[in-house]
């Protein structure tokens, strides 16, 4: 092989490495938000969770007085917000939301599995999945009241 063609090589394969690692840091660098597609994602997995929610006799019956529009808006404001993104959520905080309601355990793991189920219809990758299942985890002390 001439001088030419390994130093072609070289500055090619050098010039890949370099845009590889850009693109890594570009990934690395946007938010969950970003990552998950914005708002419209958002919008869709959350209504995905609503249809499995509602047959999920495990906790169907605590959503049976809840509006999906309701229950979907606050929950992709929150999201949204929590993610990284634009939006401002202005519902009520989780401990008073769910004071009172007597959700146990169980019932919030219900939710979560829901949750994994309609990030999987969508092909969420398991590094965003564990991040948004890390976000409402985090939420767990102020839901579970029972």
């Amino acid at each position: 092989m001439s001088m030419f063609a390994q130093k072609s090589i070289q500055i090619i394969a050098t010039g890949l490495i370099a845009l590889s690692l850009s693109a890594t840091a570009a990934a690395a660098d946007k938010t969950l938000y970003e990552r998950l597609g914005g708002k419209p994602a958002l919008q869709a997995v959350v209504g995905e969770l609503w249809t499995v929610v509602a047959a999920d006799a495990r906790i169907n019956g605590r959503f049976k007085h809840t509006k999906p529009e309701a229950f979907g808006g606050q929950l992709v404001e929150f999201l949204c917000q929590g993610a990284g993104g634009p939006c401002q959520y202005k519902g009520k905080d989780m401990k008073t939301a769910h004071t009172g309601m007597m959700l146990t355990d169980a019932e919030f793991t219900a939710l979560a599995e829901d949750t994994t189920k309609a990030l999987n219809k969508f092909k969420v990758p398991a590094k965003e999945q564990s991040e948004v299942i890390g976000l409402l985890a985090s939420l767990k002390g102020d839901v579970v009241n029972r």
